[in-house]
């Protein structure tokens, strides 16, 4: 006579971990906000001469010139990137998405850069309200604190960088966009645009506001993703 086997145990639900990418990046998008908005209200309590006034002056003797040669045509490059001809990139990519009908991608592009460049830019600028350094060698508006230009450029490397750039070779992007944003920001402080601090305030300031995006829009961009190589697997049929 067999002995009657026994069904297996039916296993307890496990819980799927969440992605730890996720987590990563929603903490580093913490991080990088938190210091400008510290910053923001350090320089707050004495706009014209905060702690770190004496650093900003000794970089930016360091930028004293002579402005000519290559240094000032590759700054002039980027006064413009940064400035009013520089919407043409997001612009372009704005229909680069709808072209392709990235619906999703689309709407996360428009509202990180709104956002961005908006809100926590401008919003930072009228709460603190810093004097810019003298002689400034380009059109500047009202408040040095942060830069707008060093914000837009890390803001603009993390969008093209959740977009454009296959999961696989971001890491390279990340590298390239930082020297990238290094550049903005030495060109700033070069045409006495703004203290070192602002440009360092800045690039946090646009690269958290991006990071912070991407993490409450992963879930979408990636059902995005996927129903795109769905559409176009049965094309391929």
């Amino acid at each position: 006579m067999s002995r009657p086997t026994l069904a297996p145990a039916p296993r307890a639900a496990v819980r799927p971990e969440p992605d730890r990418r996720h987590r990563g990046t929603l903490l580093l998008a913490v991080v990088l906000l938190a210091a400008p908005a510290v910053l923001a209200l350090v320089v707050r309590a004495d706009a014209a001469n905060p702690p770190f006034q004496g650093a900003d002056d000794r970089w930016l003797d360091w930028m004293g010139g002579p402005h000519q040669g290559v240094p000032a045509a590759l700054a002039a490059v980027l006064n413009l990137f940064g400035g009013p001809p520089g919407i043409v990139v997001p612009l372009a990519l704005l229909a680069f998405l709808l072209v392709r009908r990235r619906w999703v991608s689309a709407g996360f592009l428009l509202g990180v850069y709104l956002a961005g460049s908006m809100l926590v830019v401008q919003g930072l600028k009228h709460l603190v309200d810093r004097p810019r350094p003298e002689h400034p060698l380009v059109r500047v508006d009202h408040g040095s604190f942060p830069s707008g230009h060093a914000a837009g450029a890390a803001l603009l490397v993390v969008l093209v960088g959740v977009l454009l750039v296959p999961a696989a070779r971001r890491r390279t992007w990340w590298a390239g966009g930082t020297v990238f944003t290094a550049a903005m920001m030495w060109s700033r402080t070069w045409l006495h645009a703004h203290w070192l601090s602002d440009t360092v305030a800045g690039a946090a300031a646009g690269a958290g506001t991006a990071l912070l995006a991407w993490w409450a829009f992963a879930p979408a961009l990636t059902r995005e993703g996927d129903r795109l190589r769905r559409s176009a697997a049965r094309r391929s049929v």
